[in-house]
């Protein structure tokens, strides 16, 4: 059996076109640690510099078909791996921007109200959860409280990932719904879904 000389640009490309899953296999043990060093100097944290990395290699191979033999494989792959750190980067300034909104109006709240009202208000929050349909509030509580990923939620509970979506998405929508509006900001700032807040104070 022949044994394709990787490390050439031109065989590289090619057996990847090819979806040559051995091609692939190589890129990433070749590449993977290299750009998680470049994308951790970018974004500053180790965690969301392997998903960016991960990204790229899911982009690769879907766009493999695409990949000209005559440019650099490996310009190409920090290309990528800027491009996912510029897009992260977007996204996380309009969550900052969303998230600063509702700060803002949370300290509202604090500096309008004594510390009492502010405690109506997580009891609020605290007694709308419970009331929420006993399978939404587990998951829900599975997700904000214990911080658990959607995917080990879906383990434990023995559901498929979008299940445990739709009933996350189901408690919020409940939530803003029997909410009002000023209690819909500290909701928010509680459990926004960019960062993992815990209920310990509230359940």
């Amino acid at each position: 059996m022949k044994i394709e000389d990787y490390s050439d640009n031109t065989i590289l490309i090619e057996s990847l076109r090819n979806g040559d899953e051995s091609a692939y296999t190589y890129l990433i043990d070749t590449y993977h640690h290299k750009l998680c060093v470049y994308a951790n100097s970018l974004v500053k944290n180790v965690y969301s510099a392997e998903d960016i990395v991960q990204n790229v290699f899911i982009k690769v191979w879907e766009q493999r078909t695409r990949l000209k033999t005559d440019h650099s494989l490996k310009s190409f792959l920090y290309k990528l791996t800027y491009n996912e750190f510029i897009d992260l980067y977007r996204k996380n300034q309009s969550l900052f921007s969303l998230e600063k909104s509702y700060y803002d109006a949370l300290n509202g709240i604090v500096q309008e109200e004594d510390s009492e009202a502010f405690q109506r208000v997580l009891n609020a929050v605290n007694k709308e959860i419970q009331n929420l349909p006993p399978k939404c509030k587990e998951v829900f509580i599975l997700s904000k409280k214990e911080g658990l990923t959607n995917i080990e939620i879906a383990e434990h509970l023995d559901v498929s990932i979008k299940t445990v979506e739709a009933q996350i998405t189901k408690a919020f929508s409940i939530l803003r719904t029997s909410l009002e509006e000023k209690v819909r900001s500290v909701l928010f700032l509680l459990f926004s879904a960019k960062k993992k807040f815990r209920l310990n104070n509230l359940i």
